[in-house]
């Protein structure tokens, strides 16, 4: 299968600044890729030289097989894009809005349109200036998600959106992946990624310093081992493999422990009767923060 997005060596100059050095990954149809990464990493850099809204400095950048910067109008026809810095034009009405949107593209579905202004439960009456941040949102969200497209392209899409609607948003995007579409999702909300997302590419100070599913990416930090003994768990709390020892209880207590490991703990609790075991992989957000703050990326 050819990939839709294809990024190879991918760098980015600002002058002396090297805003991107050597970034390279791929996206798929039907598949959900998540990009992540502290502020000022490079992500919506990254996005607007796929877009052909900048010019790299080197590197490949192809989508659809076609160069992002030369043929950047016939990728926008193919393409639904949600800016993290969302302009609207203030006096239109969200309706106004939307229809224009759609008609620039060209691509746009009017009773798709319709199903997601009751989802979202936007007003299309009211100014888009009288709107929240959340509405100015939806009708990003709405615009994009109304058209039919082979890839999209959202840089902060819940933004602004309460619990409930970030929902709705989650169902549409498991909707596009369930229709073959390729999305890439660029989020701070890491929770939502590991929810949607297949794979998993995450940036840092303008290079990748990880990608892969999120299953291969947990060999990057420990599990979190919640355990009961009927015998004496103090016995435990010295074993070379057991990290952050923390008792919760007579005879339990709460570890973390390396992934390559685990065969040796389970090893080990035979010689005892285990009352309870849980093993918790780490999440996505416990894997960013721990190597972000650490510097231990690979």
């Amino acid at each position: 299968m050819e990939p839709i997005v294809k990024i190879e060596q991918l760098t980015k100059k600002f002058g002396n600044t090297t805003a991107l050095k050597d970034v390279s990954f791929e996206v798929y149809p039907g598949e959900v890729v998540g990009f992540i990464g502290p502020n000022g990493a490079g992500k919506s850099t990254t996005i607007r030289i796929m877009l052909g809204l900048l010019k790299r400095s080197g590197g490949l950048v192809e989508v659809f097989g076609k160069d992002s910067w030369q043929e950047a109008l016939l990728i926008h026809q193919a393409v639904a894009y949600v800016p993290g810095d969302l302009a609207l034009w203030e006096n239109l009405t969200g309706g106004q809005t939307i229809d224009l949107l759609m008609k620039l593209h060209g691509k746009g579905n009017q009773a798709k349109k319709a199903e997601l202004v009751q989802k979202f439960q936007l007003d299309l009456s009211k100014k888009v200036k009288s709107y929240s941040k959340g509405n100015r949102q939806k009708v990003g969200l709405i615009a994009a998600l109304a058209v039919d497209c082979e890839l999209y392209i959202l840089d902060e899409p819940t933004s602004g959106l309460d619990p409930l609607m970030e929902r709705v948003f989650q169902d549409e995007v498991a909707r596009l992946k369930a229709e073959q579409k390729a999305v890439l999702l660029s989020s701070h909300i890491l929770s939502e990624v590991e929810r949607l997302a297949d794979r998993v590419v995450i940036i840092q100070g303008g290079r990748v310093v990880e990608s892969g599913t999120l299953a291969q990416l947990r060999h990057l930090t420990r599990s979190t081992v919640q355990l009961a003994l009927k015998e004496n768990i103090s016995v435990l709390k010295t074993a070379a493999f057991v990290h952050d020892w923390t008792p919760t209880g007579v005879n339990q207590a709460t570890f973390s422990i390396d992934q390559s490991a685990l065969n040796e703990l389970l090893q080990e609790l035979s010689h005892y009767q285990v009352q309870k075991l849980e093993i918790l992989p780490p999440t996505l957000e416990e894997l960013f923060m721990r190597h972000y703050q650490t510097g231990e990326w690979g």
